[in-house]
């Protein structure tokens, strides 16, 4: 079982959307994929169709001590989905346990999920104790760049974050980069890509995922890229997208 935290501690670079479609292109290709909602906003479900918010949800899992499959849900075929529940900003708040306080995600995960082939952690923007409990729950991580050099700098954090936690893992964390919100007819977003390319050779995924006005309509709708437009060049990046990351391929 794979477990990748598509992590970026800089909002808009579109997490939830390469969670959501990335999610059900593995499904498609036939592979078993649990999502996980870690940012409190819970826009996950939304984005597959649950606009009631679930009674239930990961925040009951890390405060109270459920079961995941207490509050997992079936999003779609091969997809399992466990949303984040009202009270997940709770986890932000806590003061007691110590250093396991970082580790709940990871405990509760322990021994659960069996068959599943790819757990999704999608997490908030940001880098307090919910996203400290996605990198220890998880064995690799997805960081999503927009476009433009804002962008670029949320990675530096990001991998400066990645770094301060590094001495604390139990083995250093598989990390990809996955160019997105791209336009290639801007100048600026093909010198992110050369930037990305002269520095992260080994961490760029290959296929980037283009703006498109059908992802932004998509969770309106309640609905995948494949669901709503599977004609799209969104539909087929995503496709590519998932096989890049089955067998690791790199620009």
């Amino acid at each position: 079982m794979r477990r990748i935290a598509v992590i970026n501690q800089k909002g808009g670079v579109g997490k939830t959307t390469i969670t959501t479609n990335l999610g059900h292109a593995l499904a498609l290709l036939g592979h078993r994929v649990t999502v996980i909602d870690l940012d409190p906003q819970g826009q996950l479900a939304a984005s597959f169709g649950i606009f009631r918010a679930p009674r239930r949800g990961i925040d009951q899992v890390l405060l109270d001590g459920m079961q995941l499959e207490d509050v997992q849900l079936s999003a779609r075929d091969l997809i399992t989905l466990i949303p984040a529940g009202t009270g997940l900003q709770g986890v932000e708040e806590l003061h007691e346990g110590g250093a396991a306080r970082a580790r709940l995600l990871r405990q509760a995960m322990a021994g659960r999920l069996a068959g599943q082939e790819f757990v999704l952690i999608d997490c908030p923007p940001s880098s307090g104790m919910l996203v400290a409990n996605a990198i220890f729950a998880a064995d690799e991580v997805l960081m999503p760049v927009g476009g433009d050099y804002l962008s670029l700098n949320g990675l530096a954090k990001m991998l400066a974050t990645l770094q301060r936690f590094a001495p604390f893992l139990e083995q250093p964390l598989r990390q990809w980069i996955e160019l997105s919100r791209f336009v290639p007819r801007r100048r600026l977003s093909q010198e992110v890509r050369g930037k990305l390319l002269d520095h992260f050779p080994e961490q760029l995924l290959a296929v980037p995922i283009r703006e498109a006005a059908v992802l932004a309509e998509c969770p309106g709708a309640g609905r995948t890229i494949f669901e709503y437009r599977r004609t799209s060049h969104a539909a087929k990046e995503f496709t590519e997208l998932a096989q890049d990351l089955i067998d690791r391929r790199r620009s």
